[in-house]
């Protein structure tokens, strides 16, 4: 219906011009206005004669669709905000969306990489570095990707903030790096002995190849020291690394993955939440607190590998006799 049509471009312009959407928020909310426009049409509704049940109804069609919960909570999302904005403007007589639950999304837990496969990642990008034999560049290239990887995976931190390091953040002898966060809040996270020696084969390697020109940053660009590494070059080389390593999914490898493989181990090892809180600069515990939930999944997934009732340990045991 074309009135339904003018109403919800009403609202994109106004999410536009009043609330300074982005582009990519508004072609998000199209798509998600024009699965509800369509919806209307194929069922002869104008957008004032929604009511509870319709809405429920709605959700029931998308749900039929095979969409999944976060695409149709997101969808529900867009239309409350539609008819909110109608009533707000006098161009519309009721919200029917006002007594509907808020639909809660599932928490999706992140990918990690067990101890043995990040163990592996590691190995294969000190083993590069190692080999002179590729050259300087590309060994001084090797270098500044172990010693990124390392001090990802030892400390936690986020790679735009270790991309942000300065060149004298890890002065020799160091146990502990200044981070700068979100909301320019700062924070000490910890490094080991071996982010510590990769760091400082890669300030080596690289001060060879430049011939000892500085750099304002501690990752960055071989070549050019006064060019930072950039997140898009981070993003491939742990890929390629990934790949190099044998791991089973290198394509679901990325900085962040270390993050979250530091997080996890450290509380599998014991560390207290509020600590694991502090080191990874999270501004609430509730962020937090999903790597409980990844622990739970793999003490799910031992018992099913290893408890002496599942039924692939009976088959096992069957066909060895």
């Amino acid at each position: 219906m074309r009135t339904n049509q003018r109403l919800a471009q009403l609202w994109l312009d106004a999410l536009t011009t009043e609330l300074g959407a982005s582009a990519g928020t508004i072609d998000t909310y199209t798509d998600d206005l024009n699965c509800y426009l369509v919806w209307l049409d194929e069922n002869s509704l104008g957008l004032d004669e929604v009511g509870l049940e319709q809405i429920r109804n709605y959700i029931t069609a998308l749900d039929q669709r095979g969409y999944a919960g976060s695409t149709i909570a997101r969808r529900i999302t867009v239309a409350r905000g539609l008819h909110k904005f109608l009533i707000a403007e006098d161009l519309g007589s009721h919200d029917p969306t006002s007594n509907l639950s808020t639909m809660r999304r599932p928490r999706k837990l992140p990918f990690v990489l067990s101890v043995a496969e990040t163990e592996a990642l590691l190995e294969t990008a000190h083993r590069l570095a190692a080999d002179p034999s590729v050259g300087l560049y590309r060994q001084a290239g090797y270098a500044r990707r172990a010693a990124l990887f390392e001090t990802l995976y030892a400390s936690g931190m986020r790679i735009s903030e270790a991309l942000a390091l300065p060149s004298d953040a890890a002065p020799p002898g160091t146990r502990m790096l200044l981070v700068r966060g979100k909301g320019d809040k700062q924070r000490l996270v910890p490094l080991h002995e071996r982010a510590i020696a990769a760091i400082a084969h890669w300030e080596k390697l690289a001060r060879t190849y430049s011939g000892g020109a500085p750099s304002p940053w501690l990752f960055h660009s071989v070549r050019n020291g006064s060019k930072a590494l950039t997140r898009q070059a981070a993003l491939l080389e742990i890929k390629e690394a990934a790949v190099a390593a044998g791991l089973a999914s290198p394509d679901r490898v990325s900085p962040h993955v270390l993050r979250h493989a530091f997080a996890t181990h450290m509380h599998s090892g014991g560390t207290d939440l509020r600590v694991l809180q502090e080191l990874l600069g999270h501004a609430g515990i509730e962020t937090t607190q999903i790597y409980t939930h990844l622990d739970t999944s793999r003490l799910h997934q031992m018992v099913r590998d290893l408890h002496p009732l599942n039924e692939d340990q009976q088959e096992g045991r069957a066909t060895a006799a």
